[in-house]
């Protein structure tokens, strides 16, 4: 559980949420662009792990980038949709803290849009574990690109109930720390093509919505659905462009 953090129950339920709305998040979620990918891994064929691998949006850009994956999640929920993706990943249900996996068995680990929920010390432990000499570790992060007036208007809405859940800067930092390692950063980009409708879906997926009891998700929602129908360059579109910004970080540990 990360430093500052209360109560490691509420914590662990918090990182454990994204399995009510697995199917949501396998169908809304943006992809990682492979540019990302390859300068988190590299393009020579590797055995990585993808560390909250949830549904496989980054598992599958590393398929097809050439590597083997092993994939290791928390909640059961989203491995089940994984594995009905891409049968042949090994997928195990575990923690960053305690990770399932033998001594020395990958060349790199990555995590898509999860590091901010692993404990670093700990996690980093279990990182040097598994890794084989010269092995890496990459943290990427899709974040929306704010800088689109519609997308900074989502934001503000979305502020106050997503405070505290979503990537914390300072992760890298702590990772980078407790790894000992040497940091490089790379920024790419994706945009997803939706609908309104598809847009609120995605927003649902996130832990702070998944959280809420059902009417609270209803009203919040509904108070997105209205930002999408009345801001003048959502309104009456059928299709939107969704921005994101894709951060990287490649960790190098002595």
């Amino acid at each position: 559980m990360p430093s500052g953090e209360p109560d490691a129950d509420a914590w662990r339920q918090r990182r454990t949420s994204f399995g009510s709305v697995a199917a949501g998040y396998a169908a809304h979620r943006p992809d990682y662009p492979p540019d990302a990918v390859a300068f988190l891994v590299g393009e020579r064929s590797l055995r990585v792990l993808d560390l909250g691998a949830g549904t496989g949006l980054l598992t599958g850009v590393l398929l097809a980038a050439g590597h083997e994956v092993v994939a290791v999640d928390p909640a059961e929920p989203m491995l089940a949709e994984l594995r009905v993706r891409y049968p042949e990943v090994t997928a195990q249900v575990g923690d960053a803290e305690a990770l399932p996996l033998p001594d020395g068995s990958v060349d790199a680990a990555v995590a898509g849009q999860a590091a901010h929920w692993f404990d670093p010390e700990p996690a980093a432990r279990q990182l040097r574990r598994v890794l084989r000499p010269g092995g890496v570790v990459g943290l990427v992060w899709n974040t929306r690109d704010e800088e689109v007036p519609w997308v900074g208007a989502l934001g503000r809405a979305l502020a106050d109930e997503a405070r505290g859940h979503e990537a914390d800067r300072g992760v890298v930092e702590a990772f980078t720390r407790a790894l000992d390692a040497r940091v490089e950063h790379f920024r790419s980009g994706v945009v997803q093509r939706l609908s309104p409708q598809q847009v609120v879906a995605g927003i649902a997926t996130r832990s702070y919505v998944a959280m809420m009891d059902d009417a609270r998700r209803k009203e919040f929602l509904g108070e997105v659905r209205a930002l999408l129908a009345t801001h003048p360059d959502t309104r009456n579109r059928d299709l939107v462009d969704l921005p994101y910004r894709t951060d990287a970080y490649r960790l190098t540990t002595a």
